[in-house]
């Protein structure tokens, strides 16, 4: 039996990432038993994973965490977040160690210099390349995630407009030079004319709630006639991850930012329509497998500006969201894409 540790500590999209890896290795290693390491905040998202053994978190002590890593005495590491407190994890624990290439160096000329030297691989194969020694190999069935059962919506609990079908947009992102500014998420919602569920957590409800109050209130009232099938319902703050991932797996199609919730749905394998701002798919974190297309303003000459992101746009402008085209065609609200 060969006893594995996964470490990735932060956050939703990078650990929806790593499920291929986690599902690989416990398949196709012999007695693998898999153990994941994360933040205590991230815990749910592997929780309930079946190909998990055991979870460990980093809560507030890095050397609590060492305590417990060391006494499971692992016969090898797979680093797939490879930073300074991974690093001093792996050199304490002194077992053997694989750890992911960020390709830093590459990000780094493609936001100063607009250089793209970025393989033309996503990052979920490079992931698996982590753990290539061990004979682990892309099984090719995509990302995974679990959601248990106490955290099902029923979509008799939604508003009725959307009980036969609805579109998810996730409004949200770490960053907001990484989300669409509210005049142009309600033009979204505009164009895609459908009931629409908003998803996001606590932090994107003032949003939401001043979306949901345009489209009850004048002007939009004035103009209705000509969006006749949309309808919103704000989930935004209303459900946990689980619940949000539920209302994707359930819509119709999804709307989302280069964030945690476009990589769900990937692991669902919806139609997904990729927002990107200030950052690029060519960084490899596109969504994997399943369908999807990118709205974003190609050939501006200061993007990306950041491999992560920024609380304001460097250049004032913020062309890259104000500039994108809405120009996509819906599947039939109702049918799964």
């Amino acid at each position: 039996m060969k006893k594995i540790l996964i470490i990735r500590f932060s956050s939703i999209g990078d650990i929806v990432l790593t499920t291929p890896v986690i599902r690989c290795v416990k398949q196709q290693v012999p007695g693998a038993e898999v153990h994941f390491c994360t933040k205590a905040a991230f815990r749910s998202l592997v929780a309930s994973n079946p190909y998990v053994d055991k979870v460990f978190c980093l809560e507030k002590s890095l050397s609590d965490l060492l305590q417990q890593l060391k006494a499971e005495n692992y016969d090898l590491v797979l680093d797939l977040h490879n930073n300074l407190r991974t690093r001093i994890l792996k050199a304490r624990l002194g077992r053997p160690a694989r750890s992911f290439n960020k390709l830093n160096y590459r990000k780094w000329l493609l936001v100063k210099f607009k250089v793209n030297r970025m393989p033309k691989v996503h990052i979920v194969d490079r992931y698996l390349e982590t753990a290539a020694p061990l004979g682990v190999q892309n099984d090719g069935q995509g990302l995974d995630y679990f959601i248990p059962s106490k955290d099902e919506v029923e979509i008799s609990s939604l508003p009725e407009t959307h009980q036969n079908g609805y579109y998810a947009l996730a409004i949200g992102a770490q960053h907001y030079t990484k989300r669409l500014p509210i005049d142009r998420l309600i033009e979204l919602c505009e164009k895609i004319n459908a009931p629409v569920v908003l998803l996001g957590g606590k932090e994107d409800t003032d949003v939401a709630n001043m979306m949901e109050m345009y489209f009850q209130t004048e002007p939009f009232l004035s103009k209705k006639a000509d969006h006749p099938r949309l309808a919103i319902y704000n989930a935004c703050g209303k459900y946990n991850l689980n619940g949000s991932a539920s209302l994707v797996r359930q819509a119709t199609a999804v709307f989302s930012h280069d964030t945690g919730l476009m990589h769900i749905a990937a692991a669902f394998q919806k139609k997904i329509y990729s927002i990107w701002g200030n950052t690029v798919p060519e960084f490899g974190m596109y969504p994997f497998t399943s369908d999807f297309e990118v709205l974003e303003v190609k050939n501006l000459y200061c993007r990306p500006c950041s491999k992560i992101g920024y609380s304001k746009c460097p250049q004032t402008h913020f062309r890259c969201m104000r500039e994108i085209k809405f120009d996509f065609t819906l599947p039939v609200a109702g049918q799964k894409a």
